[in-house]
């Protein structure tokens, strides 16, 4: 809802106008419901490791009172850590050029337009980026450790199948979410083209939240017989 409407009108008419208002307030929604889907995925991680590694406690310790705490404070960190962002941002000094070379207002397109030193800003969206980004990819890399060493302990393959089934889905959405946000923020932008940074940034802004229902539907029993409906 925050990126799309814009994309669609940049196709349909070769290009949008957005005041600098509205860009900085695209850019402080983008980054809210990023790290609210980064929380997320980490709370989900701790939901698996507790499935696989304490069974018997899972009804207790995951009820869902708890489920709602959690999604209630991944909604308030979300909100919290993204101005620091936003304000990097807003304060800088933007001169003539106003054209930015992207399909929504992005951090590195605006930081590109401004004219003054950007190297604050820089700083402060790292920081910011240590709680919204790398913790809980930290929690979720923790909680596979204990799962993988957990499975690897079952004796029979069937056991192991199942146990690793019931994490499939979000393994792969963490793989496409955090491996698409990795390239495009840890690889140094010069190495990247502007065909390469929009692609990168279509994957982890339109692709993954498109394809998140199919994956996590894809155990659906009556998922799987469309699909062979389908397929056939």
């Amino acid at each position: 809802m925050v990126i799309v409407p814009t994309l669609l009108s940049t196709v349909m008419n070769e290009g949008a106008k957005i005041p600098l208002i509205g860009c900085i307030a695209q850019f402080y929604l983008f980054g809210a419901t990023e790290a609210l889907q980064s929380f997320l995925l980490s709370v989900m991680s701790y939901d698996r490791y507790l499935a696989i590694c304490n069974p018997l406690r899972y009804s207790s310790l995951m009820s869902h009172r708890v489920c709602v705490k959690l999604i209630a404070i991944s909604w308030l960190l979300a909100l919290s850590v993204t101005p620091v962002a936003q304000i990097a941002v807003a304060t800088q000094e933007f001169c003539n050029q106003n054209t930015i070379n992207h399909f929504f207002c992005d951090l590195f397109p605006l930081l590109e337009l401004s004219c003054s030193d950007t190297s604050l800003a820089h700083i402060l969206i790292f920081l910011s980026s240590v709680p919204a980004v790398l913790f809980p990819f930290s929690l979720i890399i923790g909680s596979y450790i204990c799962i993988a060493h957990e499975i690897l302990k079952i004796v029979s393959s069937i056991g192991r199948q199942k146990a690793f089934s019931t994490c499939s889905s979000h393994l792969a959405v963490v793989s496409i979410f955090y491996g698409t946000l990795i390239v495009t923020f840890v690889v140094p932008t010069r190495n990247q083209s502007e065909n390469t940074r929009k692609l990168l940034s279509l994957l982890y802004t339109v692709v993954t939240p498109f394809i998140n229902p199919m994956i996590y539907s894809l155990k659906s029993a009556d998922m799987k017989n469309a699909l062979k409906n389908i397929i056939q």
